[in-house]
């Protein structure tokens, strides 16, 4: 068996890493320099490296893992299926069982009329598959110049050429010829950052109409659809006001425009219901779905269609697919993975116990010296880092220093917390406890002290 218990010193392991392993959105020599840490095990919340320590992953690993680490449920119900169908596509008038009860169950959880799933690896390949599907399904309607897909300014929706392409990030931008053509942007809804002398209601309004004022400019007749994720998670847990998402859905209704709510993130409980879109109350006509759909324990993807768009593409012949769409393995695991969700109360606990308990501790780390903002929704929170909180200031050095300190007194500390820019994030397991929850403040605060220390000791506690 290649399960490596019997591992080398960390700083031979670290020199192998450097030699053979480039590792996504890193610089590499940067990477060498500071050494990454070598995560040897998991169980529930916790991580363990090569060195001992015992980590709390605010973070879920990458926003995944939701059931938390160590089920040994989910290696089992793998090791099954690998011995009973380890693999066969879903190409060539095949299907098989694994793929068939996900789907179903899918539809089962999915909110409205979205009743069947295409399935991909992950998050970012979905959303290539959904800029095909919006197209398709216009050109099947005989308007296939509606070909433009409209998205906002520091959203993420992949590192794939069609996902980063959806995506409004402009460091991704920067490399490899993006976007492609037929995607346009508008501002994100960033109260904080961006609101100026708006209250959160006028910001939200003005927001939202973007959208519209979007659509007039570029021809209603050429928009084929809106993507958004309901919170955006890694451009930073930005939560819309209040005002944002109605009015969102009245514009796409009026203009008969395609709804796309990317719940990569937000989907599976994550924000104290089955989707995103349950928590901020849109009706979309596809949901990108992936991360928690396995809890992260193998790679799987989709995209969540509804009856409107599915009618139109199962009356031609959809020229797209992956090898692995539908991998029986991962079906498997997804299902098992969503059977715990579903039998141990998972989201009822986060909506009830857990996430009050969170929002509660969380939102008192709002009066430390360093922190602007306490953003909650479920499991996923931010704070916003500023040297003069009245104002919401931004700081005088570079966008992000502020933000890589904290990181790396988080990281000093044993805890996982994401900085993003001037902002630190949390995505924690939906299984955390509110022991644990206690742990996770602790430590954060510690982690914001030494950081306002550090900032003060370098003179860097300036307004920009």
């Amino acid at each position: 068996m290649n399960v490596i218990t019997n591992y080398p010193p960390t700083a031979e392991l670290q020199a192998l890493d450097s030699a053979h392993h480039l590792h996504p959105f890193s610089h590499a020599n940067a990477l060498a320099e500071s050494k990454p840490r070598v995560i040897t095990s998991a169980k529930g919340v916790w991580l363990k490296d090569s060195d001992g320590h015992e980590i709390i992953d605010g973070m879920a690993g990458l926003w995944c893992v939701n059931i938390g680490y160590g089920r040994d449920e989910l290696a089992e119900v793998a090791a099954r299926q690998m011995k009973e169908l380890p693999f066969y596509n879903t190409f060539f008038k095949t299907t098989h069982i694994p793929a068939i009860m996900l789907a179903k169950k899918l539809a089962e959880l999915a909110p409205g009329d979205l009743n069947q799933v295409f399935f991909a690896n992950g998050g970012s390949d979905a959303n290539d598959t959904n800029i095909r599907l919006v197209r398709t399904y216009w050109a099947e309607k005989g308007e296939p110049q509606r070909d433009v897909i409209i998205s906002r300014w520091n959203a993420y929706h992949g590192s794939t050429i069609g996902g980063a392409s959806l995506g409004g990030m402009k460091g991704m931008h920067g490399q490899g010829g993006l976007p492609i053509p037929g995607i346009e942007f508008i501002d994100q809804p960033h109260w904080w950052a961006e609101g100026g002398d708006m209250t959160p209601e006028e910001f939200g309004l003005e927001r939202a109409r973007q959208l519209e004022a979007k659509i007039k400019e570029i021809g209603p007749e050429r928009v084929a659809a809106f993507i958004a994720e309901p919170i955006q998670g890694a451009g930073g847990v930005i939560v819309p006001p209040e005002t944002y998402w109605p009015e969102i859905q009245r514009i796409v209704k009026k203009y008969d425009i395609l709804l796309i709510a990317d719940e990569v993130i937000c989907g599976f409980g994550r924000t104290g219901n089955w989707f995103g879109s349950q928590t901020v109350g849109i009706s979309p006509d596809i949901m990108t779905i992936a991360k928690g759909l396995s809890s992260g324990y193998i790679p799987i993807g989709g995209s969540i269609v509804s009856d409107r768009v599915a009618e139109v593409l199962r009356d031609t012949e959809f020229n797209h697919g992956y090898t692995y769409s539908g991998h029986p393995v991962a079906c498997a695991v997804a299902l098992e993975n969503l059977r715990i969700i579903e039998e141990e109360g998972m989201i009822e606990n986060v909506r009830d116990v857990t996430a009050p308990y969170l929002r509660e501790k969380w939102e008192a780390l709002a009066d430390h010296p360093l922190v602007g903002e306490a953003k909650i929704v479920g499991m996923m929170a931010s704070l916003a880092l500023t040297p003069d909180k009245s104002t919401r200031a931004v700081f005088a050095a570079e966008t992000g220093t502020a933000g890589f300190i904290c990181r790396d007194r988080c990281f000093a500390n044993n805890i996982i917390m994401r900085s993003v820019g001037d902002r630190m994030i949390i995505s924690p397991p939906l299984s955390i406890t509110c022991d644990e929850i206690d742990i996770l403040i602790a430590r954060a605060r510690k982690s914001l002290d030494e950081a306002y220390e550090k900032l003060k000791a370098d003179d860097l506690l300036k307004a920009g």
